[in-house]
């Protein structure tokens, strides 16, 4: 945040969608809890909503690993950590 000076909120993402479905069954796949029950009768999820990054972006900021990276990263660490 060197480059960014503005009272202006910045968003920090990678830009790219992804539903809860597939967040759960990613940190599911991580973690190993095995096959996710889903209730049919309920709504999948927000609506589509994906974070604007242009502006960090424009100031040479992106993602360095990819979710799947960081949720492995963070299970480790708090497997080593807290458990």
């Amino acid at each position: 945040m060197e480059e960014y000076n503005d009272s202006e909120p910045i968003n920090i993402g990678s830009g790219e969608d992804l539903t809860i479905k597939e967040l759960a069954e990613t940190i599911g796949d991580v973690v190993g809890c095995g096959e996710i029950e889903w209730d049919t009768s309920k709504p999948n999820g927000t609506p589509r909503k994906v974070l604007n990054v242009d502006k960090i972006n424009s100031l040479g900021w992106g993602p360095k690993i990819n979710l799947r990276e960081g949720i492995e990263s963070t299970y480790q660490w708090y497997k080593e950590n807290l458990v």
